[in-house]
Order: structure tokens, then C-alpha cells, then sequence
């Protein structure tokens, strides 16, 4: 099983109609399960997309 990396949490609001009404919802992370060095982790695809960048050779 892949070992969960990020710390980062679901961000929460609501939506608004056009009367004003609100409905709760929930904004989930992009997670992504990654290889790194023959491991599986699991990780937001923001924190991916930073480790490629900066570990390219």
C-alpha cells in the first residue's frame, strides 16, 4: 500500500445561488500516487509536479 506524503486538507465554503442560498461543498486535493526512487507514495499533484522540477537531472 502506498505511504500518504502530503499534509494538505480538503478546503470547505459554500455555493451561492443567485437567492442567496448556501450549500455546503467541499473542495478535495488532487492526489496522486508517485514512484519515487522505486517506492509508492501517495501525493497532491502540486507537490509532484515541485519534486520533478526540482530533482531533474
Amino acid at each position: 500500500m502506498a505511504k500518504k506524503v502530503s499534509s494538505k486538507k480538503p478546503l470547505f465554503g459554500n455555493n451561492r445561488s443567485h437567492a442567496l442560498n448556501a450549500t455546503p461543498k467541499k473542495q478535495k486535493v488532487n492526489m496522486q500516487k508517485v514512484t519515487l526512487n522505486g517506492v509508492t507514495v501517495v501525493m497532491s499533484a502540486k507537490e509532484a509536479k515541485k519534486f520533478r522540477k526540482n530533482n531533474a537531472e
